[in-house]
């Protein structure tokens, strides 16, 4: 893992795709983008939706990955989430849930946390 930030994130997008996986969930999208903004990780758990801000951090230097989530933060999820749904074209509004996966990535082993129905 390099030692930018960019790479950092990757490297932390790419430990959490394979948790969410390895947990049974089906990944539907990455790096989700529209108008509202980017959602990392949208997945389905048997009938509902999941989206997932993933957070990854070396140290608490500026708080931990799921401390970073913003009231501000929260609402942009919320409507990237719901402009998924209404661009998806569903015609029953799905079951929704946040999740948040915080990664801290101290030694060569990532410690993970994932809060699910964290909004």
């Amino acid at each position: 893992m390099g030692d930018n930030k960019n790479q950092l994130g990757k490297s932390g997008e790419e430990l959490a795709s394979r948790s969410v996986i390895e947990a049974g969930l089906k990944i539907l999208a990455q790096n989700y983008r529209c108008p509202k903004g980017e959602m990392d990780i949208i997945a389905q758990d048997h009938e509902t939706l999941v989206f997932m801000e993933v957070r990854t951090r070396r140290s608490s230097f500026r708080g931990w990955g799921e401390e970073s989530i913003t009231y501000h933060k929260a609402q942009r999820l919320k409507a990237i989430a719901a402009y998924y749904v209404m661009q998806r074209g569903y015609t029953a509004w799905p079951n929704l849930r946040f999740d948040v996966m915080a990664i801290r990535w101290l030694e060569k082993h990532p410690e993970i946390l994932w809060i699910k129905a964290a909004l």
